[in-house]
């Protein structure tokens, strides 16, 4: 794996290569593995190791890049002059900034844990096989066919620049995903973390297991406004869909829901949001795609909508735009992606905060006396961006909840829903945890009870 050390060796012959004004490179390295099975049996075993550099070269307003994942010299040659001869043919963009200086990167408002784990780099084929085993031996004792993942890697990302700047980050991390199939249901369960002792594939398996055995003969009950209990995956997959819109750019742009509602409640008294690279339970680098430390940066303080995120270039065009009385506070806060870029800046490392009384999912379901309790939500998609109307169906175990108990399964519906509402009705949340789903990032995300969800119909599985 590249290390710090080599990424400043092969930045210093990016610079000699170089005639540009300034010269900025991000390295990107991996060295991954994934163990496949379906049917009940492993049936694919692959790994890779890649190294890229991005070099990033600026003659005054004009800016571009060019990728190469070669290091030999030549190779690094062309692409310094790849990035040179596409930013000559730019249009001179006035509002770009110089590269980020060091001194001006550095400040953090919270220490990020260590997130490589010699364990998890040290993960082989045979005992991902062995795993697989276990799961597989989980599916046979119901009758159950499984099919899934288990993915670990060891990554490294990094940034230099002309003006100073190097930082680095070396990360792990490891995934099981596991379905569990019958007849006519099926159960699901995910986990992600950069530590594999925080896993436990069996405890996954077994929950996946019991969600498919629990949910076979699924009823019918008609579609309409149910209470419901959002698993966190389910919360995950669709909340995810707001915080691209939390970015300055995205204001600007007239593309935000947020639009004319900073500083508004939105939602309900109990919702609190920060991004929070520092947080235990998150992953990835202390610095955004310019070098610049992330902030820890509360969005959501009892459910009104206190401030954005910003990129450096974005966070000059909101001072001067008619919205900087409007938006709270601005200044670059790290949360930029590598520039050039249309789309600014997001929040990438979302946490809830979790209630004084947290509850647990059979507490939820134990206070309910009619509802359906939700594994997971997929195939979601937006229909009303500035309300965030999303639709999508659940999947993978949904049960019928009566008089505090659950029922049965029930065949699964598509739902309409407006995040505004949905977070405005959480009656309940569990504990905040690290969850990973299938149409978001992860982020440590409650379990969820709300009252009023919209299920529109109803599928035939």
């Amino acid at each position: 794996m590249l290390d710090k050390n080599r990424a400043g060796d092969i930045f210093q012959r990016i610079r000699e290569h170089s005639t540009a004004d300034e010269v900025e490179a991000l390295f990107y390295g991996t060295n991954s593995a994934l163990t496949r099975f379906a049917n009940n049996t492993i049936h694919q075993n692959v790994a890779e190791e890649n190294c890229v550099v991005s070099v990033r070269t600026a003659f005054g307003g004009r800016t571009a890049r060019a990728t190469t994942n070669k290091l030999d010299d030549e190779s690094l040659k062309r692409v310094v002059q790849a990035s040179e001869n596409l930013a000559k043919v730019q249009h001179p963009d006035q509002e770009l900034l110089p590269m980020a200086d060091a001194d001006k990167s550095v400040r953090a408002t919270r220490a990020v844990p260590s997130r490589y784990f010699e364990q998890t780099a040290a993960i082989t084929p045979e005992q991902r096989a062995e795993v697989v085993g276990k799961i597989v031996s989980i599916a046979k004792k119901r009758d159950l066919t499984t099919a899934g993942i288990f993915s670990t890697s060891e990554s490294v990302e990094g940034i230099f620049n002309s003006r100073g700047l190097a930082d680095w980050h070396t990360q792990t991390s490891s995934e099981v995903s596991i379905t569990m199939l019958a007849a006519d249901s099926s159960g699901w369960q995910k986990a992600n973390s950069p530590n594999v002792a925080n896993l436990d594939p069996v405890a996954l398996a077994e929950l996946a297991a019991r969600k498919a055995f629990h949910s076979a003969a699924p009823r019918e009950i008609p579609a309409g406004k149910y209470t419901v209990i959002l698993e966190p995956a389910a919360v995950l997959d669709i909340v995810g869909f707001m915080f691209y819109d939390f970015g300055g750019l995205a204001i600007l742009d007239q593309r935000s829901f947020l639009n004319n509602r900073v500083g508004t409640k939105l939602f309900g008294d109990n919702i609190d949001i920060w991004d929070d690279v520092g947080h235990p339970l998150q992953s990835g680098a202390p610095f955004d795609g310019e070098g610049v430390r992330r902030q820890r940066v509360q969005l959501v303080d009892k459910g009104v909508v206190k401030r954005l995120v910003y990129a450096r270039g974005t966070a000059e065009r909101m001072k001067n735009s008619e919205h900087k009385d409007s938006v709270g506070p601005i200044e670059p806060t790290g949360h930029g992606f590598p520039l050039p870029n249309e789309m600014g800046e997001a929040p990438m490392n979302i946490v809830f905060s979790g209630p004084r009384e947290p509850r647990t999912i059979d507490q939820m379901i134990a206070s309910t006396e009619h509802g359906v309790l939700v594994t997971r939500l997929w195939y979601i998609r937006e229909v009303d961006p500035y309300e965030k109307i999303l639709t999508g169906m659940t999947r993978d175990g949904t049960f019928y909840v009566e008089d505090g108990k659950v029922r049965h399964g029930v065949r699964n519906f598509r739902f309409n829903e407006s995040l505004l509402h949905m977070l405005s009705n959480v009656e309940e949340m569990g504990t905040p945890v690290r969850a990973s789903g299938e149409e978001s990032f992860d982020m440590v995300v409650p379990a969820m009870k709300v009252r009023e969800f919209n299920f529109t119909e109803v599928t035939k599985f």
